[in-house]
């Protein structure tokens, strides 16, 4: 079984995320839309994780420019096709682009992405004040979608209350909280041992 690993937010960790999954259940990695290509996803995971390049798939599309991906897309005179976004690997981690509306073409979405690769979602939410609203919106979508969301990972310091709170708030199950890792490393991610909910999603498989 594969994942797909979405956001409440650009930079909400995400990335952090997708490599200590890699690291502790020896899944693949796949981006399928990588916006800017001087910090390219892929690329950084292949450093920090050092596992086999042989474990990491080609974006479908690799735009040049930091942006939003319809804009860095439209800034290349390219039009992002969903019906040529296709996974033919299992146990793959796939990373989507910023959170679930984010745009990547007049009218499709990433969680158009999401619906038709129709994988089990696992969201990355901020440890933050502002977490509690950012995350619920989203898993309204995910919801509305009929989406299969397994459960919430936390990045940032650890926020007990916040915790507490978005497991409340949001019926789903917190799977892991990554805190603030610097530097972010093999040796690192290693140190933060899964627990038992999302071994449970992951051993399973």
């Amino acid at each position: 079984m594969s994942f797909f690993i979405t956001g409440t937010d650009t930079n909400v960790g995400k990335t952090t995320v997708c490599a200590w999954l890699l690291i502790h259940f020896n899944y693949s990695y796949w981006k399928p839309i990588q916006a800017g290509l001087d910090t390219e996803d892929t690329e950084i995971l292949k450093n920090v994780t050092q596992i086999p390049d042989n474990k990491f798939l080609v974006p479908t599309y690799k735009l040049t420019e930091p942006l939003s991906p319809h804009e860095a897309a439209k800034r290349q005179n390219i039009c992002i096709e969903l019906d040529i976004i296709k996974l033919d690997l299992e146990r793959t981690i796939v990373e989507g682009a910023g959170g679930v509306m984010v745009p990547l073409n007049k009218t499709c979405f990433i969680a158009d992405l999401m619906e038709n690769l129709q994988l089990p979602v696992i969201l990355v939410a901020r440890s933050e004040l502002g977490t509690i609203n950012h995350t619920l919106l989203t898993i309204k979508e995910i919801e509305r979608r009929r989406l299969d969301l397994k459960g919430i990972i936390i990045s940032g310091k650890k926020t007990a209350h916040n915790r507490t709170a978005l497991e409340e708030y949001s019926g789903y199950p917190i799977l892991a909280e990554i805190d603030y890792i610097n530097p972010i490393n093999r040796k690192n991610l290693l140190a933060i041992k899964p627990e038992k909910k999302i071994n449970e999603i992951f051993l399973s498989t």
